[in-house]
This record gives structure tokens, sequence and C-alpha cells, in this order.
């Protein structure tokens, strides 16, 4: 009997660990993916291709990756989170290269990533003002997520239109 109540404790105790930030660890396995999938694209692309707009005044595929760093920036900072220290978020968009554009975007991938743990459970109705919308922290926290995928969308088209195969496509 008293292994029996020794056993139940521990998985009462796992089950309630593992319940604990469910919501953040879940927005952060579904972006890790996104993200993930975004700098697969990123690299999939040629430099020469980073210059490539479907016309004039979209966003390059240079622009378009950097808008998502950038996103990602922004969205964190109005919750709270400060950009690290050395991020000129205001001048994202003058980086140029491939591999500068990389590492700026997994950067800011590896920054939201380590933000979304830090909300608490009781955090999630507190208003937040984005300046296009105000919502409450848990929206904030799927505007991340979201916004990601979109762009992805974004690049997945692009690619196809450069005759880039998406990685996990082939």
């Amino acid at each position: 009997m008293k292994k029996l109540v020794v056993a139940a404790f521990v998985m009462v105790t796992a089950m309630t660990f593992a319940q604990e930030k469910l919501t953040q660890n879940t927005i952060q396995g579904v972006l890790q993916g996104n993200q993930g999938q975004v700098v697969a694209l990123a690299e999939a692309f040629s430099e020469e291709q980073y210059d490539w707009r479907p016309t004039e005044g979209v966003n390059s595929v240079a622009e378009a990756l950097l808008h998502v760093a950038g996103g990602n920036y922004y969205l964190a900072s109005k919750m709270g989170f400060a950009p690290p220290e050395g991020v000129d978020v205001m001048n994202l968009s003058k980086i140029t290269g491939k591999e500068n554009i990389i590492a700026a975007l997994k950067q800011s991938n590896e920054f939201v990533l380590e933000k979304i743990v830090l909300v608490e459970d009781a955090q999630f109705a507190e208003e937040v003002d984005f300046g296009f919308a105000k919502m409450n922290m848990l929206g904030g926290l799927l505007a991340i997520m979201e916004h990601n995928g979109e762009h992805k969308g974004q690049l997945i088209a692009y690619a196809r239109s450069n005759g880039v195969t998406p990685p996990w496509s082939k």
C-alpha cells in the first residue's frame, strides 16, 4: 500500500509539473517549428534571391526576413521584454548579406522563445497596447506565433516563385 501511495504521489507531481506553463510551452513549441521552417527557407534562397520581390513596393526576401526579426522584438518589447543589449531594432532593415540576415533572424527567434515562458499564467489577461491593437498578454503571445506563420507562408510563395522548394517538402 505504501508503494502505491508513493507511486500515486509521483504521478500527480509529474502531471502537475507537466501542466505548469502548458500554454506558454505549447505556443513556444509551435513557434519554434515555424521559426525552424522560416530559417530553413532563408537558407534555401541563394544570396542573389535575397533581393527578389514579387513587385515594386512589396518586401524583398531579405526585407521579409528582417521584418520577422523586427516583429519578434517589437511584440516582445510591448509585453515588457526589452531587446537584448546591442540589438538596434530601428536599424535591422540596414542589415545586408544572407549570413548576417539569417544570424539576425536566429537571434530574434531565440530571444522571443526565451521570453514566452517568462509570461506567467496570471498575466494572460493583462491588457497590452501594441500600437496597432490593444489585446491581452495571451493575445500578444499568439500574435508572435501568428506573425511568424504569416511570413512563413509569404516566404513559401517567394520560394516557389523562384524555383526554390521548401526543404521540408523535398
